[in-house]
């Protein structure tokens, strides 16, 4: 006992809270130059992705399994509507133009009966429609295993501002786990504090590594990403102390010793900040006001993100 009280005062706690605060104030990394833009290429990237984003849409949907049925009135297939909200989504078309649009576009990826706008704005609201997408987004990402995590305000006006008013509440906060392709891994956007629902979220990711940032610095969840075989880097606050469990104790020694090699890691969770700012400069500000429908909304609009930053992948290796 004696000699267990003796190794933790011997744990470097005061020098461990100057070097965090160091790390806060000092700027150790250098900004990369963006890359230069050959926009012919990038307008014929545009035209075959919309091909294979069509293809995709169709094969991935009918792969799906349908929901039990309920006893009542039959509804429209719920593969026709989880591919009309899709194609809404791609194409940031509301439920009026998609009307339209569908009549034209639908049959290509086997929408083959006429929907009003009133059939596809409910869509949005269907458990059976949410229960096919969710299938579509586990069946189609894959995990590098390089993965970190944070969350962000959703907009639903352009005048609001999560950088200076927060609201957390379900609905309009995502918490979620990318790798570093910026594929989603798994997200939420119940409202559930972040290092609540995060120990959730990393129950459904498969990686070798996870990055978290200062607002994640619990010691349950340091060890429960441990237990998952992930090596866990969550940035330290300036007044922590290192003494706890081995996987606590660890992360933050190698910090202590090994400071660069410790943050070349971590800063792969830049990786988080492109993702949110890719997702909401592509698909401008959440419209659905349900939680069912903002669900809805937001599972389609990450199918769509991660089927792009694959087939980017996907074509690199070719």
């Amino acid at each position: 006992m004696n000699t267990t009280l003796g190794m933790q005062n011997r744990l470097p706690n005061k020098e461990f809270r100057q070097l965090v605060s160091f790390l806060k104030e000092e700027k150790i990394y250098k900004d990369k130059k963006p890359r230069g833009i050959n926009w012919k290429e990038y307008t014929l990237q545009q035209i075959n992705e919309a091909k294979e984003l069509l293809l995709f849409i169709k094969n991935s949907v009918d792969k799906c399994k349908y929901p039990l049925k309920k006893v009542g009135r039959p509804l429209t297939d719920p593969k026709v509507l989880a591919k009309a909200i899709l194609i809404c989504e791609a194409l940031d078309l509301t439920e009026r133009k998609a009307q339209g649009w569908l009549e034209i576009i639908g049959p290509f990826v086997g929408i083959h009966e006429k929907l009003d706008d009133r059939v596809i704005g409910e869509a949005y609201d269907k458990p059976e429609v949410a229960y096919v997408l969710k299938q579509v987004f586990d069946k189609a990402k894959t995990s590098n295993g390089i993965l970190m995590g944070d969350g962000t305000g959703l907009e639903t006006s352009r005048k609001q501002n999560y950088e200076s008013s927060k609201d957390k509440k379900a609905g309009g906060y995502m918490v979620n786990v990318v790798d570093s392709r910026e594929v989603v891994q798994a997200f939420s956007i119940s409202g559930i504090q972040e290092c609540k629902i995060m120990l959730k979220l990393i129950e459904e990711v498969d990686g070798d590594s996870l990055r978290l940032d200062a607002g994640f610095v619990s010691k349950e969840l340091t060890i429960k990403i441990e237990e998952l075989g992930m090596l866990p880097y969550i940035f330290p606050r300036k007044n922590i102390n290192i003494n706890g469990r081995p996987a606590w104790k660890l992360m933050y020694l190698e910090l202590f010793y090994d400071i660069i090699a410790w943050l070349e890691e971590y800063y792969q969770r830049v990786h988080c900040e492109s993702f949110y700012s890719s997702f909401k400069r592509v698909f401008g500000i959440v419209s659905k006001v349900r939680f069912s429908c903002r669900l809805t909304q937001v599972t389609a609009r990450i199918i769509l993100h991660n089927f792009r930053r694959l087939s980017y992948f996907n074509r690199l290796k070719g």
